[in-house]
Formats: C-alpha cells, sequence, structure tokens
C-alpha cells in the first residue's frame, strides 16, 4: 500500500480527501505542523503534500528540513498564495509539483498517478502499445525491400527497446530484433554490390542511399555553400539509440533540423568506414589514389592517423576552398583544451572533431570485468552512454559551440552490437584479429549465416593478397578460431563489438542540429 504524509494545520478539515484516498488503497498520516512532521518523516513514504502556511515552521522551512534528510521523497506544495516569489523558492528547494487551494480530490489524485505511479502507467501503456504493433513490425521485417525501410525497421526497433527496458517484455523486442538482423544481412548480400556500385545507386526503387564515402557530400558540403559555420562531430562507434538516449540533453542547446540515418561500409570498422567518410572514397579507392595515406591490416600503426589529409584531398578534389579545423579527442584534458580553442576557430568555415571515448568504453567493457558488470546489455550501455555525456567535457563542448552559433552536424563512422553466438573459423596466421569480420587467405567457415566476398574490388576493398576474401558475421554472432574456441566463446560473450553486418553497426545517426539562439 502505498504511503502519503499530509502536513497541514488545519487538517481536520480535509478528512473528506482523507477518506477519499483511504478508499483509492492509500494510507494517509497526518501532521498539523512542520515539527511533527519531521519528527514522523521517513524513507518509508511515497510523497509528501505539505500546507505552505502553517504558524511556527513554515511549509517552505519545513521542506527544506524534508528535503536535506530525503532528498528523493517527492513533495507537494500546497498553498493558497499565488505570489510568485513563494513559487520561486518552492520549486528551487526541489518540489515535485505546486497546487493551489481549493484543490479537489481529481487534483490530489492525478498529482499521485504523475509522481507515484507514472512509471508503472507509462510501462504498462507502452507494452500494450507494443503488443498491438507487433505484428505491423513483423511485416515491416519480412517485406522491408528498400534501405529506407530498414531505416523505418532500426528506428522501430530502436524505440522500443528503449521504451520498454526495464520491461519483462523485453525478450520479445530482442526476439524481433535477431528476426530483423537474419533479414536484413540477407538483403545486405543480396543488394551490396549495388550499393557501393554507384553513390546515386536507386536499389529496388529506394531514393539515394547515404554512405560512408558520400556523408560530407550529402551532409556537410550544402551547409557550408548556404555559408554556415560547421562543426562536423563523428563519435566513433556510436548508435541510432544511443543517439535518441542523449538528444534531450542537447535540446537545452540545439533545435534538430534533420535526423537522417546512413549505411556504413563493410567492414563496419574504424579503418574502413572512418577513412571513408573524411575521404570521401572507398577503400581501395584511397589505396590506389593515396597510398601514403592507406594503412593495410597487418602494419602496426594507426589505422587512422591520416584522417586530416584526406580531408585535405576529398577538399581539393572537390575545389573546395574552405579552411578547416581537425581535432582528434581521446581524452578529457585535450577536449578542455579544444573547448578553448573553438573560439578562436569561429570563423572558420569548416571545424572536424573525432570524439573516441564511446569506442574505449565499448573496448574497456570486453577487457574489463568491472565494465562488463555496469554495461550488461543495451539498456545499461545507453546508461553509460548518457553519464558519460552528461559529466564529461563533451557536453561543455557541444554547449560552447552552440554558443559561438556553429551548426552540428553530429554522426559517427559505425555502430556496435553486443554479440553472443560464437561460430568456429578456419584462417591462417596473417588474418586479422577482428572478430566480427575476416579478411586474409583460404578462410573457412561452415556456417551458413555468414557472408563471404571474394572478390573485394567490387565493393572498393583492398586484397591484401591475389586470393583474399573478406567473410563477415552477421547477427550477433562472432568468430572464435578451433584453437581455445570454448575459452574465446565465454570470454567475448555478450560483449559489444564491430565490423560485421546487423542494423545496429550499419544503419547509424546522422544529425544536423541548429543552436538555440
Amino acid at each position: 500500500m502505498r504511503q502519503i504524509l499530509w502536513v497541514d494545520d488545519e487538517i481536520d478539515l480535509l478528512q473528506p480527501y482523507i477518506i477519499y484516498l483511504k478508499d483509492k488503497g492509500y494510507e494517509v498520516i497526518t501532521a498539523s505542523n512542520g515539527e511533527d512532521a519531521l519528527d514522523i518523516v521517513n524513507g518509508m513514504f511515497d510523497i509528501v503534500f505539505l500546507d505552505e502556511n502553517m504558524p511556527g515552521m513554515t511549509g517552505l522551512e519545513t521542506l527544506q528540513e524534508i528535503k536535506r534528510r530525503h532528498p528523493e521523497l517527492p513533495v507537494v506544495m500546497i498553498t493558497k498564495s499565488e505570489e510568485e516569489h513563494i513559487m520561486e523558492q518552492a520549486i528551487g528547494e526541489k518540489i515535485a509539483d505546486y497546487l493551489i487551494k481549493p484543490v479537489n480530490p481529481s487534483q490530489i489524485l492525478l498529482c499521485l498517478k504523475k509522481h507515484i505511479h507514472q512509471q508503472e502507467i507509462v510501462s504498462e501503456q507502452a507494452r500494450q502499445n507494443y503488443r498491438e504493433e507487433w505484428g505491423d513490425i513483423s511485416y515491416m521485417i519480412n517485406t522491408a525491400s528498400t534501405f529506407e525501410e530498414w531505416q523505418a525497421v532500426a528506428r522501430e526497433l530502436s524505440k522500443w527497446d528503449i521504451d520498454l527496458e526495464n520491461s519483462s517484455m523485453r525478450s520479445m523486442v530482442d526476439d524481433q530484433r535477431a528476426e530483423a538482423n537474419s533479414a536484413f544481412s540477407k538483403w545486405i548480400a543480396k543488394n551490396y554490390v549495388s550499393l557501393v556500385g554507384n553513390q546515386k545507386q536507386k536499389t529496388e526503387g529506394a531514393g539515394e542511399v547515404i554512405m560512408s564515402h558520400n556523408v560530407m557530400k550529402n551532409a556537410v558540403f550544402p551547409l557550408l555553400d548556404k555559408g554556415e559555420k560547421v562543426l562536423f562531430c563523428v563519435i566513433d562507434n556510436f548508435r541510432y539509440d544511443q543517439w535518441k538516449t542523449i538528444q534531450p540533453l542537447l535540446s537545452e542547446w540545439y533545435s534538430v533540423r534533420t535526423e537522417q540515418q546512413y549505411m556504413s561500409i563493410l567492414p563496419t570498422a574504424t579503418q574502413y568506414a572512418r577513412n571513408a567518410i573524411f575521404s570521401g572514397l572507398l577503400p581501395l579507392q584511397i589505396q590506389e589514389m593515396y597510398p601514403d595515406l592507406w594503412v593495410e591490416e597487418g602494419d602496426e600503426e594507426s589505422k587512422n592517423q591520416h584522417e586530416k589529409e584526406l580531408v585535405q584531398t576529398l577538399l581539393d578534389r572537390y575545389r573546395r576552398r574552405e579552411s578547416f579545423n581537425y581535432w582528434k579527442i581521446n581524452e578529457s584534458d585535450f577536449c578542455e583544451r579544444v573547448i578553448h580553442q573553438l573560439k578562436g576557430a569561429a570563423h572558420t568555415p569548416l571545424n572536424i572533431i573525432v570524439l573516441n571515448f564511446i569506442d574505449m568504453l565499448s573496448h574497456s567493457r570486453t577487457e574489463s570485468k568491472m565494465m562488463r558488470e555496469l554495461a550488461n546489455d543495451e539498456a545499461a550501455y545507453r546508461s553509460l552512454t548518457l553519464s558519460w555525456f552528461r559529466h564529461s567535457p563533451t557536453s561543455d563542448l557541444l554547449r560552447r559551440a552552440a554558443e559561438l552559433g556553429f551548426t552540428l552536424v553530429l554522426t559517427t563512422d559505425h555502430g556496435t552490437t553486443r554479440v553472443r553466438n560464437a561460430v568456429q573459423i578456419i584462417a591462417d596466421k596473417n588474418t586479422n584479429t577482428n572478430i566480427r569480420y575476416k579478411v586474409g587467405k583460404a578462410l573457412n567457415c561452415s556456417d551458413k549465416s555468414v557472408m563471404t566476398i571474394d572478390q573485394p574490388k567490387r565493393v572498393g576493398l583492398p586484397c591484401p593478397n591475389v586470393s583474399s576474401s573478406y567473410m563477415f558475421c552477421t547477427g550477433s554472432d562472432f568468430f572464435a578460431y578451433p584453437n581455445q574456441f570454448n575459452y574465446y566463446a565465454q570470454y567475448y560473450r555478450n560483449t559489444f563489438q564491430h565490423g560485421g553486418i546487423s542494423l545496429e553497426e550499419m544503419i547509424i545517426p546522422l544529425v544536423t542540429l541548429t543552436p538555440k539562439k
């Protein structure tokens, strides 16, 4: 039974309300003054109704002491006064609500539903809505034949994954996502060659598909052509559901102008996808046109050390004269320095920032037992992302950019997916280490769900050797070698990985935001 503490110096006049609430199933404890209220208030109460105008200890004084002792306890101020300074003071003390006398029983009941029952009401409504829409989503999955339709599927699944993250129905969403990823992987296997073959390829009735190598042409160049100063922010390893998680925080400083999703090229790995973004080229084209700027899989040096130079080649090819700044942020201290440098960059048309924090979070989760426990599923992973954004200098950076009038283009190079099922692969010792895709000679995997590209050049991928091929895991699978198979299957299970084929890795956010005045 929910417990209410009602504090009012005229408590005897409130008996009709108390009887009404008891009939609704609430237990109401009363106090006629602030001192008595403080003697009985404890963590067992669900909410406090507090009269503002009482003799002796005032309502505001009582409020301050209640919040000091029990900051999480919702307190509703009830008063005859409509004076603005009293409302502001009460709000400043973090009241849950503010009611003006005379109140009626329905107002009190609504207040209780809002502050005590809101989560369970919202959750139940979400469960009911999902039950009603489950069939429609299944139909969307079974009939999707264009990238636009797969975008819609990905958005729907992300929405329900967030709405039902604390619900027993999460398993239904997981099952439907698995079904969607299976169908999406088959669609990719059928259409990927034609999608990559032409930047304006219209696949089975689809419009232009934005892919990694034409992101800047589609999302950044048009803004520069309008004379806008742009902050192009690439957050490594950033999923669509993570974007939806931080969107409410960004809404304080920005309005969303356009929200799109684009398709990461394969492999969905930084070496390929992010270099494609900054060069405007497919990986094979980078290797052929700018061999000094391409790092091979087997090389030990950083695979993304030439991003700034690749941006310059892109601008040169399009005969664009914009000056630009480029920062890669791997640690908070450097982020603070970039914040101070932004003001000086306010007259530079194009400013590019790469944020590697989400990528580091993903890798640390794989390697650290504590981080595995903190992010043991998608909901916890989103929660960590939100906490990072709220408390890191990144939020200060984007707030400062808004103050300086930058149009923000927020995106990523690829997403990530939680892997669960190990599949056995045989490969030679020169094969790369990524567990979602392999490139090498004589790759051998009997699992029928993997996608193999035997002619890498057809999809713009370098071919380390004449007989090299690429092999991609789909859905929630990951590769493991026969040697110590069980150990690695257990070690990587339920970690977040990228490089393969899934909605989460390939259909990723591309958002343009306008600073609020």
